[in-house]
């Protein structure tokens, strides 16, 4: 069986879409190769997505944004459309990668969602990678969190308004046994308070997979895709209206349209292998392949 793969690394605008299309390259070459060679589908959007959030131009992991004390507090999630396993982390801090964290909730633990200071404890337990707080405090977001303080306004990784992209890292795929996967990863909003929590560590809302419909991945404004589920929309209309990846996918973002105004993007593989996109922002900043397609940049 032939393997598809798809990674995404927000949706917004961009002015120079040049160095973001490199480092979806590598992902995208490391994730070809992993599934290539018969890794699983959940290991290589693990392997993808741990990649996105080691580059700072995402806001991920090390690229990720600052809330409105100056720190980065981060969400994850994976599932395996196998067997509807899933492990989210939400509200973190200091952890190298917050999707390897996310696959041991799912593969350690009774459970599908750690929070906060209870994350980070089992983190310890487990012995994953920390980071000091300097690893994650670039310049470039640092000046980001200055700017949205003096507007007084809390924020996506940049606004629509300066030409940049919203934040938010995925992969989504489907190995060579035919099984799904879904992996998602966010830095979340800048200046936000409160213990704010969006789409992505949400099992149905921002990540989900499914043998039976799709794997999907989405971006954007949380609030809203949280509102329409969305990633649970988007396997239900393939399951009910027997629709592929693609009509599903447009589907799904008209009805975020419809429902709330919503802006972002999603990417989904179908239990056939088929590829889909779709999004209500100017672009999405996504790559891919398929059986039926070689390696694409949706920008």
């Amino acid at each position: 069986m032939k393997t598809s793969l798809m990674i995404h690394g927000g949706a917004g605008t961009v002015e120079s879409s040049a160095e973001y299309k490199k480092g979806l390259d590598a992902v995208l070459a490391l994730g070809k190769s992993l599934l290539e060679n018969g890794v699983s589908a959940l290991d290589a959007v693990v392997a993808c997505v741990s990649l996105l959030e080691d580059n700072p131009l995402f806001n991920a992991g090390k690229g990720s944004v600052l809330n409105a004390e100056g720190r980065v507090e981060m969400d994850a999630a994976v599932m395996d459309g196998n067997n509807l396993k899933a492990g989210a982390v939400a509200g973190i801090s200091g952890i190298k990668n917050p999707v390897q964290l996310a696959r041991l909730v799912m593969d350690k633990t009774p459970h599908v969602l750690l929070v906060s200071d209870g994350a980070t404890t089992f983190a310890r337990r487990e012995k994953v990678a920390f980071e000091s707080p300097e690893y994650f405090l670039t310049t470039a977001r640092m000046e980001q969190l200055a700017k949205a303080k003096k507007t007084g306004v809390t924020a996506l990784d940049h606004s629509m308004q300066e030409g940049q992209k919203m934040g938010t890292v995925g992969a989504v795929a489907r190995d060579r046994n035919g099984n799904l996967a879904a992996a998602t990863s966010t830095g979340g909003l800048v200046n936000k308070k409160f213990g704010r929590i969006g789409d992505t560590p949400i099992i149905g809302a921002g990540t989900y997979a499914d043998n039976e419909t799709c794997a999907i991945s989405a971006t954007g404004i949380g609030e809203e895709l949280l509102r329409v589920v969305i990633g649970k929309t988007v396997a239900d209309i393939i399951f009910y209206r027997g629709v592929d990846a693609a009509g599903a996918a447009k589907q799904a973002v008209e009805i975020l349209v419809q429902k709330v105004n919503g802006r972002g993007g999603i990417i989904v593989i179908d239990k056939n292998g088929a590829i889909g996109f779709a999004h209500s922002t100017p672009i999405l900043l996504a790559a891919g392949y398929s059986p039926e397609r070689d390696d694409f940049f949706t920008f």
